[in-house]
């Protein structure tokens, strides 16, 4: 029962997994929108949280112990000293299996579980073998009732209690682990849901280019006249000559030294 439960809490991990991977690319709604915004903080996505694995034994730690002693029990059995019959026959042949079992086929199950400690996928075919090893010796041991002396039949018993044990505590182990991983899931699928409906608020608006400023026209201002002295037109004179106009500002004409023809010079 222990082993089916396992497996099932295994059916449904993969399950699990399979229904978050389709979580992901689905597409959200605006209420989720809004009430995912409303819980997480706006612009803030939300963090899964940290897994924490539980603590367990590593699986030859649990059963190494135990099965050292069935094998150490089942070398040290003197089949011969029992009674002949069919039932010795068949606890002998048993007996070489399991000798068989647990030197060739065992630790090789042991190391795979020891190297992915916490990985279900690796202890259960372990757990699978200490089960069958357990009915086989549990065959060995019923046979030793009927056929085999007192002092071979208790040291049988207490190799199947020790074993028994051991297989209990690993069941209690790899039922620990599914739990825990269990859980993990269930809070991986609601960050899940809770990221696909999570949406990045929208970017505020671009801010408008300022627009150029409008050129007035240049009006061309009137070129001025040059200031400086302008000649008048001739006028003319009574006599029938003409006269000019001193322009203004002009300096006046010097007047030519006049001489009489009868001066003479004065010596």
């Amino acid at each position: 029962m222990r082993i089916d439960r396992v497996v099932f809490v295994t059916a449904i991990l993969i399950s699990v997994t399979l229904f978050c991977g389709a979580q992901s690319s689905s597409t959200p709604t605006a209420g989720q929108t809004e009430k995912v915004a409303a819980t997480q903080g706006e612009g803030v996505p939300p963090q899964p949280a940290t897994p924490v694995a539980a603590h367990v034994d590593a699986a030859s730690q649990i059963l190494q112990p135990s099965l050292d002693r069935v094998r150490q029990t089942l070398t040290g059995l003197h089949v011969e000293k029992w009674k002949r019959g069919s039932v010795r026959d068949e606890a002998s042949a048993d007996i070489n299996s399991l000798v068989v079992d647990l030197q060739q086929r065992m630790p090789g199950l042991l190391k795979d579980a020891d190297a992915a400690p916490g990985a279900l996928s690796k202890t259960l075919p372990v757990s699978r073998h200490v089960d069958a090893l357990y009915d086989v010796l549990l065959r060995v041991v019923e046979a030793a009732r009927m056929a085999a002396p007192d002092d071979q039949t208790n040291a049988l018993r207490q190799a199947l209690g020790n074993l028994e044990k051991a297989r209990l505590v690993l069941g209690d182990s790899m039922e620990t682990v599914a739990g825990s991983q269990e859980k993990q899931l269930v809070d991986l699928r609601v960050t899940v849901q809770k990221q696909a409906a999570f949406r990045c608020p929208a970017p505020p608006p671009a801010p408008e280019c300022p627009k150029p400023p409008v050129k007035k026209p240049v009006r061309k201002k009137p070129a001025a006249t040059p200031t400086g002295t302008t000649q008048s037109a001739p006028q003319k004179t009574p006599a029938g000559g003409t006269t000019s106009q001193k322009a203004p500002g002009a300096p006046a004409p010097a007047k030519p030294n006049s001489t009489t023809p009868n001066s003479t010079p004065q010596h």
